[in-house]
């Protein structure tokens, strides 16, 4: 693995996992394969064009673009693909199913089929706890559960597993996947649960929170989740899956207390909301499979939660011309008329 094309590279999780693995191997080469839509920012990756220039290259296109993809391959000689390109967030999955089929599953296809036609490249395919579905009782989710997505964004990257595992099947595509919990830490679009409330709360208006607030979460760092996928392409079994995080879990209330206790603002910020359609309860992942080949979080839930509050405090210069743009029309669309509850 010696030239490593990130697709969604400029987007949160990309773009950490493409300064964690630049920063680790010093002859790694990348090239970042990102369509720049609105949570794709090269400002994300400023300070990587600065320090690998050498190493580090960006090629704008879109992963459902079949020409362009082998374009890209071909110029830039790769061997790897790790596919984070994705439309990602629940509530605008329910807003537009559309551009979440299009990117995830038929994106996905494009993805593989350039990977066989190029010579059976290595490919690592991105997914989530969310294909699961809602998990009841204390089950945590194997690898081996069947997959019950309950959202169009879940829907979409189950499908996209499907067709990656069955490129391995059919193929013979040397792939992995890996099944991410709740990603937080710097450069997360602030649509997101953490990055909403910190930016709110930083600006001293209210945090919408769903329902009761009592859906349990998974909440890893991203530089974990970053670990962990590097462990996977070097170590993984070729055709296996893997799910990351942390193993355990913790409310969404709680998640918020501690965030405002972070930040140093009050509770009397929080606002519980109508709860959003099709609303997941519980997701818990079972990560012995991937603690078996030598990882473990270096964070805590707490501390991940603490450490993103901070970095949200210390780089307005990010996250404001966000929050002033194409994200104002998105937060009005979501929350602007939604129901207010009585506080639980």
């Amino acid at each position: 693995m010696q030239h490593l094309l990130v697709t969604g590279g400029a987007g949160f999780i990309g773009s950490n996992f493409v300064r964690w693995m630049l920063a680790k191997y010093p002859d790694l080469h990348i090239t970042v394969y990102d369509k720049l839509t609105y949570a794709g920012l090269l400002q994300n990756l400023q300070d990587v064009a600065e320090n690998y220039a050498d190493r580090y290259a960006f090629a704008q296109g879109d992963i459902a673009d079949a020409a362009r993809v082998s374009e890209v391959l071909a110029a830039h000689n790769i061997d790897t693909i790790v596919n984070f390109a994705a439309e990602t967030h629940v509530d605008r999955s329910i807003l537009d199913p559309d551009a979440f089929i299009q990117t995830d599953v038929y994106g996905t296809y494009v993805l593989l089929e350039a990977a066989r036609q190029a010579g059976k490249l290595r490919y690592h395919q991105i997914s989530t706890d969310e294909v699961y579905g809602h998990i009841e009782g204390g089950h945590r989710s194997k690898e081996t559960d069947n997959l019950a997505p309950r959202s169009p964004y879940a829907a979409s990257k189950a499908g996209g597993d499907h067709l990656v595992n069955s490129y391995f099947i059919t193929y013979g595509l040397p792939i992995t996947i890996s099944r991410g919990a709740n990603n937080i830490g710097p450069y997360q679009y602030p649509e997101k649960a953490l990055p909403l409330f910190a930016t709110n709360a930083l600006n001293d208006q209210p945090l919408p929170i769903y329902g009761d607030g009592q859906q349990r979460r998974d909440y890893q760092f991203v530089l974990d989740h970053c670990q962990a996928v590097d462990l996977i392409l070097r170590q993984g079994v070729i055709g296996d899956t893997y799910n990351v995080g942390t193993g355990t879990e913790m409310t969404n209330l709680q998640m918020v207390e501690i965030l405002l206790d972070e930040l140093g603002k009050p509770s009397s910020l929080i606002r519980h909301v109508e709860d959003r359609l099709g609303h997941d309860r519980r997701y818990c992942l079972d990560v012995q499979k991937l603690m078996a080949l030598g990882w473990e979080p270096d964070y805590t839930h707490e501390e991940a939660i603490r450490a993103t509050a901070r970095w949200y405090m210390e780089n307005p210069w990010w996250w404001e011309p966000i929050r002033n743009g194409e994200f104002k029309e998105y937060y009005q669309q979501v929350y602007g008329n939604r129901k207010v509850l009585e506080r639980p």
